[in-house]
């Protein structure tokens, strides 16, 4: 009795794996080959989805395979990561299949619960979310005014006046690890740090960074450390779950705008004195001088064109 895993031959397909059980020849198609950090969505297929010709990824064999009212047990034959489930369930009036294991049933459900005092005693808060985030947090509970509109950087931020002061990225450990090893996390994290206050929040524990396959552990492990060393000010705060980041997101802004609202701290951070409330003057760099200032310090830059917003925060850093 095996679970036989195969490539998905609809390349087009976000779900690139098949799944095949021995029960009444079951198949659905799926993003993963098992339920490791997130409970994973199935798509029901047709018994004759799987390809005649299918040379299976990984067979895993099975000690059991049951039917259990809504949900199907399946227990491997190995002593790590041996149970999981498929359990038929309703999502938005739909029939929907999730395959889940008891690490990502804990991670889903912590055991905790956030609390209702309102942030920073703030009765609404304003919070922007850039228009280009999907699956955004609603802030369900929380006294939360969500305005929707673009954001220079970050998912979520706090407008003071005209200026935005504080942001907040979300991540997920899937998106964290490509954009830490694909160098895009540096960029990211060079315009957070030009707000006066920022933060990233990643949707998981740090140790489910020791969990991962596709890439070596100790590679991701060292690569944020370095990232967080080069960017002190912006923390990479690990909540665990989706709601978890959710609460850390709204009590951080609300932080912030109580930060914001001090007039000697918002004198300094914002540019303005706190008796005219008028910004002094603050002549800006051209072009031309920053990228000789990099060329001096040995930072590589281009011969033309704009500057990367890494060059521009190395700058602001170096003359603060």
């Amino acid at each position: 009795m095996e679970l036989l895993i195969a490539a998905n031959p609809n390349t087009a397909s976000r779900l690139r794996y098949l799944i095949r059980l021995p029960l009444d020849g079951l198949v659905f198609a799926t993003s993963d080959t098992w339920p490791r950090t997130k409970a994973l969505y199935c798509h029901p297929m047709d018994a004759d989805a799987w390809p005649a010709d299918a040379e299976p990824l990984e067979r895993i064999g099975l000690r059991a395979c049951n039917r259990r009212g809504a949900a199907i047990d399946i227990v491997a034959e190995r002593s790590r990561e041996g149970r999981s489930q498929l359990v038929f369930t309703t999502a938005r009036g739909r029939d929907v299949v999730f395959w889940q294991s008891p690490r990502t049933v804990k991670q889903s459900r912590p055991g905790v619960s956030t609390p209702t005092a309102r942030a920073s005693g703030i009765e609404n808060l304003s919070v922007i979310v850039d228009s280009h985030e999907r699956y955004a947090y609603d802030f369900a509970g929380k006294p939360v005014v969500v305005t929707r509109r673009a954001l220079p950087c970050g998912d979520y931020g706090l407008v003071v006046g005209d200026k935005l002061v504080a942001a907040v990225e979300r991540k997920a450990l899937a998106d964290l690890t490509s954009s830490l090893l694909g160098g895009r996390l540096k960029y990211q994290l060079a315009e957070l740090a030009s707000l006066p206050r920022a933060a990233v929040v990643v949707e998981d524990r740090f140790s489910e960074v020791f969990a991962l396959t596709h890439v070596r552990p100790a590679v991701v492990a060292d690569s944020l450390a370095e990232t967080q060393v080069m960017f002190p000010s912006v923390p990479i705060v690990f909540c665990q779950t989706r709601k978890l980041a959710q609460e850390y997101t709204y009590r951080y802004l609300a932080a912030a705008r109580q930060w914001a609202a001090d007039a000697d701290i918002s004198a300094g951070a914002f540019g303005v004195t706190a008796e005219t409330g008028v910004a002094p003057p603050s002549p800006q760099p051209s072009t031309a001088e920053v990228r000789a200032w990099a060329l001096d310090v040995g930072l590589p830059v281009s011969d033309r064109g704009r500057l990367k917003p890494a060059i521009l925060a190395a700058w602001h850093e170096a003359h603060r």
